[in-house]
């Protein structure tokens, strides 16, 4: 091997620089050249966790999320409420003799009203509430004394809590939760910078609570007046009430219970069902058939429509008992559903109270938190055997005109408190325009030749439509006019024209 051979050869083993390939053969092979670099390789779609957390944030942080966020959860329960009260009330209306149909007309009747008190609710402003609380409260009272009333009163299972008008049944005491709720709210805020004081705090608060405790249980309803009891604690906890008035209270209403459980043979019978678990005869008939159709669901459930609870077997299928066959069928998915509903409303209800800044909308809120979510939360407790048999319907979802029409009530006052969150007003208004200008045609716009060639295309129009001797004097006057503005055309021309630079003079100048 010779010198320049030795030489080729180290020059070709040290040198290891690339060389860029043809352009041909890049292209033949299908590789990527070199030259190309992406700089986002590991995210080439960019920071899409970044971005969701920066929506979601503003999304939290949005003064409107109260507002949307109840019309959505509400629309929810509802729409779940009218599907179940349709599947658990179809096969014993057509062993009736009725349309498998109707449960279903008769609950979206109810809707239907009430929705339309739920939009006249969500207008009122909250100082209409705060000036009627006091006859709100006497209309509730007095509507609780028909019960009593003969030939006017219905007693349903050993509770004297309904009135019959014009063959409808009304409970009564479902429109007074509303009314104590939206009262406490008024005394309360009023009476506010006194609570700690004994006279402020017993009249009139204890003696409007004891009046309209007293007369649901005059009607023997515990379940009713224990959910009204825990509506009156949740309004004074958040009133500020001194704690150990609080507490006294507590343990009262607690020994009260108790008195009222001892001295009822058949309370004292559930209350011994649910502790010991021995029952006689079929007094555990609706707990054991309730838990079984829980257990029969399974998972994911036998499918909407396929419950075997609800031929009769169950009682109260549509009613008390309607979580029973959400959960046969649509399992336990199904029922932890309902409860995330439930705990998204709660989180709603006490982000509400803390953003609002008046007092009355606040303790009023509380009150209508605790009327709705410890109402929900006692039924799906019963029916899992958590607690003894207590009738108390699930709000929004149990068939019920009463119950379904005051829960809709209560959810267009709240809509009407959201709205008066700091900055929440304008974040409505401006979603909606937003919307309105989304959906509007708006007429593209117009430029200059555009505008012209319109103009144009109607002279046209109008000389094609014009009769033959007046188009042919037209064209002798243009013709004229045209002689005539030859000989100024030139002098406007030099007029009109601009003025000629350096680099022109100077080549007129050489070509003369």
């Amino acid at each position: 091997m010779t010198m320049e051979e030795t030489r080729r050869g180290s020059r070709r083993g040290t040198d290891h620089r690339p060389t860029a390939p043809s352009q041909g053969t890049g292209a033949r092979s299908g590789g990527r050249s070199t030259s190309v670099v992406r700089p986002d390789e590991d995210q080439p779609l960019g920071n899409i966790s970044g971005r969701v957390r920066q929506g979601v944030g503003g999304w939290l942080r949005s003064p409107a999320l109260d507002f949307y966020g109840i019309l959505v959860v509400g629309a929810l329960l509802i729409s779940l409420g009218l599907v179940m009260v349709l599947s658990s009330s179809a096969v014993l209306n057509i062993s009736r003799g009725n349309s498998g149909f109707a449960g279903l007309f008769r609950q979206g009747t109810f809707v239907g009203i009430g929705l339309l008190m739920l939009v006249v609710a969500s207008l009122l402003p909250p100082s209409f509430y705060r000036r009627a609380a006091w006859p709100l409260l006497g209309l509730g009272l007095a509507l609780q004394c028909l019960v009593f009333v003969p030939g006017l009163g219905v007693a349903v299972d050993g509770n004297q809590n309904w009135i019959s008008v014009a063959g409808q049944t009304l409970q009564p005491s479902e429109f007074l939760k509303l009314a104590l709720a939206v009262w406490l709210g008024a005394v309360l805020a009023t009476k506010r910078p006194l609570l700690h004081r004994t006279g402020h705090l017993l009249f009139p608060l204890i003696p409007g609570v004891l009046l309209a405790l007293g007369l649901v249980m005059l009607g023997h309803d515990l379940g009713t007046m224990m959910i009204m009891a825990m509506l009156v604690a949740g309004a004074v906890w958040v009133a500020g009430i001194p704690r150990r008035w609080f507490a006294a209270a507590g343990i009262i209403g607690v020994l009260g219970v108790i008195g009222l459980t001892v001295t009822s043979s058949n309370r004292m019978a559930r209350i011994t069902n649910w502790l010991h678990g021995i029952c006689e005869g079929d007094s555990c008939y609706q707990s054991d058939q309730g838990l079984m159709g829980l257990a029969e669901g399974g998972w994911w459930g036998k499918g909407l429509g396929q419950s075997a609870q609800k031929w009769g077997r169950l009682p109260a299928a549509e009613d008390d008992y309607i979580f029973a066959i959400i959960g046969e069928e649509l399992g336990l998915i199904g029922t932890l559903g309902v409860v995330l509903l439930f705990t998204v409303l709660a989180l709603l209800l006490f982000r509400m109270i803390t953003r609002l800044e008046d007092h009355f909308m606040q303790i009023t809120v509380a009150g209508i938190c605790a009327w709705l979510l410890g109402q929900a939360f006692v039924n799906m407790m019963v029916v899992t055997g958590l607690l003894p048999v207590i009738g108390v319907p699930l709000p929004f979802i149990s068939s019920g005109g009463s119950a379904l029409l005051a829960s809709m009530t209560a959810l267009g006052i709240l809509l009407s408190f959201a709205r008066r969150e700091p900055g929440a007003a304008e974040a409505i208004h401006a979603r909606f325009g937003a919307v309105r200008r989304s959906v509007s045609v708006q007429p593209a716009p117009r430029d200059g030749g555009a505008a012209r060639g319109t103009r144009r295309t109607k002279t046209s129009r109008r000389g094609a439509k014009g009769p033959g001797k007046k188009s042919a004097t037209k064209k002798g006057a243009r013709g004229k006019q045209r002689s005539r503005g030859a000989s100024t055309g030139t002098a406007r021309a030099a007029t009109s024209a601009p003025a000629p630079r350096r680099g022109d003079d100077r080549t007129t100048r050489r070509s003369r």
